[in-house]
């Protein structure tokens, strides 16, 4: 076990590094810093000058890779690629290009961001398993037609619809809860508990539609025609066999996604004005504050690794065999 584990994190570690090499060039060679300069300042014939001092400001005016100027350690240290990027390994993130630091908004925005999207990922996995095992009990009956019908509508209705129109109904014309904001304690729950329910409803859909698929295909494999064989109840295979054998299917799209928690929802957290990393995500974007960009870029990278991490340890106390792979 403990070197299944080893082997997996060893894999992880050139895909990080090689995240963080594309993001770096991504920001610093193709996008420049005179060009990061240009569109903070925005004005069409920013001088020269104006570049030089807004790149001194933010530190962008070091050498890229190599300070030849510096000595000893400085040479490699006293550079972008290592302020910028190698540092970030660290979870150094530095300051926004408005002065704030990074890691302390991090801090203190992913409580919002749990708030709402851990209950949507709880609520969302069960309310989705039950629709679909009802869905797959009562297979080839008109609740399974109707069921499958319904999650195709759902599917194609954008999340935006959801959103507005969750707004509009719940809190504009029925006036139960707040129309977006955030406040901490209990009293977080009058303002997450719409967006916990409009995220929930938005994956009914394709969550319930996939896993209906993964049992399907469980019920029609032989250990279940033999435990129907063998007497026991409808429910029961269902329920004892089926469910725990399509646990590995279900296991890829859930714990995968449990990294993601952190980052939040972007549309979510935008259209609520709920202050998480989503919406601080979408802010930098707005106002193209490129430290906090890469920064949440590299952290994503981070916690996408973990969630694949997490699936392949969740493998091997399903399914045992895994071990050996």
């Amino acid at each position: 076990m403990s070197a299944y584990i080893i082997r997996r994190v060893l894999y992880a570690i050139p895909i990080l590094i090689g995240v963080n090499l594309i993001t770096f060039v991504l920001f610093f060679v193709v996008n420049t810093p005179d060009d990061m300069a240009r569109m903070q300042l925005g004005a069409k014939r920013v001088t020269p000058e104006a570049i030089e001092r807004w790149k001194v400001q933010h530190g962008y005016d070091k050498p890229l890779l190599w300070n030849a100027s510096a000595g000893g350690m400085a040479t490699l240290t006293d550079t972008i690629f290592y302020e910028k990027s190698v540092r970030l390994f660290a979870f150094d993130f530095g300051n926004a290009d408005d002065g704030r630091d990074i890691a302390h908004e991090i801090r203190s925005r992913m409580g919002p961001s749990l708030a709402l999207a851990v209950p949507v990922f709880i609520v969302g996995i069960a309310v989705n398993i039950t629709f679909a095992l009802l869905m797959a009990f009562f297979r080839a009956t008109y609740l399974d037609f109707w069921g499958v019908v319904s999650c195709v509508a759902m599917m194609s209705i954008s999340a935006l619809f959801y959103i507005i129109g969750g707004q509009y109904l719940v809190s504009k014309v029925w006036h139960l809860v707040p129309i977006s904001g955030f406040a901490g304690g209990p009293d977080a729950f009058k303002f997450v508990v719409l967006p916990v329910l409009i995220g929930v409803v938005s994956g009914i859909g394709a969550g319930s539609r996939w896993y209906r698929t993964i049992f399907l295909e469980e019920m029609s494999r032989d250990y279940v025609r033999t435990a129907r064989a063998k007497g026991l109840r409808e429910s029961v295979v269902l329920f004892r066999h089926v469910l725990k054998n399509g646990m590995i299917p279900i296991l890829t799209g859930a714990v995968v996604v449990i990294p993601m928690l952190f980052l939040g929802s972007l549309l979510m957290e935008s259209f609520f004005g709920i202050p998480g990393l989503g919406s601080y995500t979408i802010d930098a974007i707005q106002s193209q504050d490129f430290a906090v960009v890469r920064s949440m870029v590299f952290l994503g990278a981070v916690l996408y690794i973990v969630g694949l991490l997490l699936t392949d340890i969740s493998y091997t106390l399903v399914d045992p065999r895994v071990r050996l792979a």
